[in-house]
């Protein structure tokens, strides 16, 4: 079997018997708030449990590092769409210590693009259409400072509304403890 076939009957199972209704809820979150953190498999369960967040709670927004490279990315329209759209009336950013992104060497992903047959005619079309790609594959050195840059990108968004809380937060991905890196109000 196939990871792909074991979800697919595992899923056929969870809805034959009803395993989804205690997850029923609606589109809008129940605090009004919307999150973007990073996707480290640490934080799936972490993060929300250390927040008494649940199910129906909040708009969640994942990525590699919580960091927003470009302000009209899909990250940021996520974020604008939940709240002018689905009624998110804060932002909380949260990144999280010894996050990879941390640790990415650009030039080393490239080679291993290169070993996985991404051919030199292609990193070559990229770099001559203006594209630095290890300017965009690039990680950060310091959490603190890179939550601290999205939500100055949030916050300065001309879309964004003035109104609403950005905050900037970073979470131990060891035991779910947060630290305040730049209050909204």
């Amino acid at each position: 079997m196939t990871l792909l076939s074991d979800i697919l009957t595992f899923n056929e199972t969870f809805v034959e018997e009803k395993q989804y209704e205690p997850y029923v809820t609606t589109k809008i979150p129940n605090k009004k708030l919307v999150i973007l953190t990073c996707m480290d498999t640490r934080l799936v369960e972490l993060l929300p449990k250390s927040m008494n967040v649940k199910n129906g709670d909040v708009k969640m927004v994942r990525n590699a590092g919580a960091v927003i490279t470009h302000p009209f990315g899909s990250i940021m329209r996520s974020l604008l769409v939940a709240i002018y759209e689905l009624q998110a009336e804060e932002v909380l950013i949260i990144g999280h210590y010894d996050c990879g992104m941390s640790a990415v060497d650009s030039h080393a992903t490239v080679e291993k693009m290169k070993e996985r047959g991404i051919s030199d005619d292609t990193f070559n079309t990229l770099s001559y259409s203006g594209i630095d790609l290890h300017a965009w594959l690039k990680g950060f050195d310091d959490v603190q400072e890179s939550v601290k840059n999205s939500v100055e990108m949030v916050r300065n968004h001309p879309l964004m509304d003035k109104n609403v809380p950005v905050h900037g937060l970073v979470v131990d991905p060891s035991n779910g403890k947060l630290d305040l890196v730049d209050e909204g109000y």
